[in-house]
C-alpha cells in the first residue's frame, strides 16, 4: 500500500477497534494539503527569522547570551515567535488529520480528533463568514444554544461544500425517523 493509504487504513483500524466491530467509520471531508504545508513553512520561517533577529546582535557573546536574547529579548519579537510556533503546530496537527478530518461512526460526528457531536442533535449545516472574514462550514446543533460550531474553513476543504453538507445531513437524518431535505452527490 502507498504510505498515505497505509496511514488512513491504520487510523481507521485504530478507530474501528476503539469503537467496536459494529461501528464503521465514514469519512465526510478531507483537507487540502498545500495550504497546510504552506502554513507550516510560513510558521517555521517566521520563527527562524524572529529568533535570528533576536540572536544576531549578541552572536559574539556566546551561545548562552544568544539564548537569553531569544527568550528574554524584545517582548514583541518573543510574542511573534510564540505566534509563529503556534501557527506551525496548528498546521502540523491539521496536516496529520487531513485524510479524515470530518467523519462519523453512525453515532457521533467527529471533527479532527478533538471535537464530536451526537448525530441525533445535528439540525443543519450552514456556510458563514467567521470573525476574520473566512467562509466556514458551520454546524447547527440542537442544544438550546444560539451558537453554531465551526466544522471546516472552506479554503481548506478538499471537495465540494454541497457534498460535505449533504453527507453530514444524510448521516444526521439517518439517525431520526423523519427524513430531512438532503442532497447526495
Amino acid at each position: 500500500m502507498a504510505p498515505r493509504r497505509l496511514r488512513l487504513y491504520l487510523c481507521a483500524m485504530t478507530m474501528h477497534a476503539a469503537r467496536g466491530p459494529d461501528r464503521r467509520i465514514m469519512v465526510l471531508a478531507r483537507l487540502k494539503p498545500k495550504p497546510l504545508l504552506a502554513g507550516q513553512m510560513v510558521g517555521a520561517l517566521a520563527f527562524a527569522a524572529l529568533a535570528g533577529m533576536q540572536a544576531w546582535p549578541v552572536r559574539a557573546d556566546g551561545a548562552v547570551e544568544m539564548l537569553r536574547a531569544v527568550l528574554f529579548g524584545d517582548a514583541v519579537a518573543t510574542a511573534g515567535m510564540i505566534a509563529a510556533a503556534f501557527g506551525f503546530w496548528t498546521c502540523l496537527r491539521l496536516w496529520r488529520r487531513r485524510g479524515a478530518y470530518l467523519f462519523h461512526d453512525g453515532v457521533r460526528l467527529y471533527r479532527g480528533g478533538s471535537l464530536s457531536w451526537p448525530l441525533e442533535a445535528i439540525r443543519d449545516v450552514v456556510t458563514e463568514r467567521g470573525a476574520l472574514g473566512v467562509p466556514t462550514l458551520r454546524l447547527v446543533v440542537d442544544d438550546d444554544s444560539e451558537v453554531t460550531r465551526a466544522l471546516v474553513p472552506l479554503p481548506l476543504l478538499d471537495g465540494s461544500v454541497e457534498a460535505v453538507r449533504g453527507g453530514v445531513l444524510f448521516a444526521a437524518t439517518g439517525m431520526r425517523a423523519v427524513p430531512g431535505g438532503v442532497t447526495v452527490n
